[in-house]
């Protein structure tokens, strides 16, 4: 059998890969998958992928675009995971009265997981919509992980320093904290893209192909097991996962995945043209045209 090392985000969009591995898709293809939990978000994937701790990871479109973008060519964007965009709730401590819309945010501190990660990321998004002064902020503290952001709104801890003003996160996953106001929403932004992307890294991609290609198959195989069993996802979600039933239901309403990862050429247009347009006017991207193009034609896998 041939061991992969998988990096995966811990929610609710992490469940076809579990299915795959419960209904042995992996192991059928002579495949054996460690799964390595990752809490930071996609700039600690890219972490991971730069270092070879991990074979593969999942992740946010917008962070792997971006750090292709600039210039790492380590690992390579395989296909889209997840088709349907991402919306992103925009949130403050629950006390917060001076902050109670988004346009209240310019000049204020921006928690993030890490700097590169979609949170980082999305704040940009974000300040060029609302049309923001810049720069949109004046600091991004970072937190490393959610429950982490959830304090820094909130004033916890001693080091003023690491405090936020708000911080971004997806809907589903800061929703319960909204039902028991340890966090109050003021507002959410979607990407205009594809959210989330399978990658691998350019060596692995180059001496074990055959073996990338068959997790790829298997992941398919756990998308279209999920399709055809929304009441088991709906409680994997609620049983393994931190949310409630009616917020798993709510959200498998909402999702779509890529169920032929891999089997047609990556969409282009929607993943890498839309996203580099975006983030270039964003200020994410900040090289000339060129050089940002050539970096993500070399850096997208154009078909497994």
């Amino acid at each position: 059998m041939t061991k992969l090392r998988v990096a995966y985000i811990p929610e609710h969009f992490s469940t076809p890969l579990f299915f795959a591995e419960q209904q042995k898709y992996y192991a059928s293809k002579g495949l054996e998958i460690e799964f390595v939990q990752v809490l930071e978000g996609t700039g600690r994937l890219v972490k991971m992928l730069n270092a070879k701790e991990v074979d593969l990871a999942i992740g946010l479109t917008e962070g792997f675009v971006a750090d292709i973008g600039n210039g790492n060519d380590a690992y390579k964007i395989v296909d889209t995971y997840v088709t349907s965009p991402l919306c992103w709730a925009v949130s403050t401590g629950a006390e917060r009265e001076d902050i109670t819309k988004l346009e209240d945010l310019q000049g204020k501190k921006i928690g993030v997981s890490r700097i590169g990660s979609g949170s980082y990321i999305m704040s940009f998004v974000l300040g060029h919509q609302l049309a923001f002064a810049e720069p949109f902020f004046s600091g991004y503290p970072t937190r490393s992980t959610f429950k982490n952001l959830r304090d820094s709104v909130n004033l916890v801890g001693d080091n003023v320093e690491d405090h936020s003003d708000a911080f971004m996160w997806e809907h589903f996953t800061s929703k319960k904290y909204y039902d028991s106001k340890e966090i109050k929403k003021i507002g959410e932004i979607y990407t205009p893209w594809p959210s989330w992307v399978v990658t691998a890294r350019s060596e692995l991609l180059s001496e074990n192909y055959a073996d990338v290609a068959k997790f790829i198959n298997a992941i398919n195989e756990g998308v279209q097991y999920f399709e055809a069993h929304h009441d088991e996802a709906v409680t994997y979600i609620h049983t393994n996962l931190d949310y409630s039933k009616e917020d798993a239901t709510e959200w498998m309403k909402t999702v779509t995945f890529n169920n032929k990862i891999g089997t047609a050429p990556l969409d282009w247009s929607a993943v890498v043209t839309k996203t580099a347009d975006v983030l270039k006017t964003a200020g994410v991207l900040k090289d000339d045209e060129a050089t940002i193009n050539g970096r993500l034609g070399s850096g997208i896998l154009k078909q497994v």
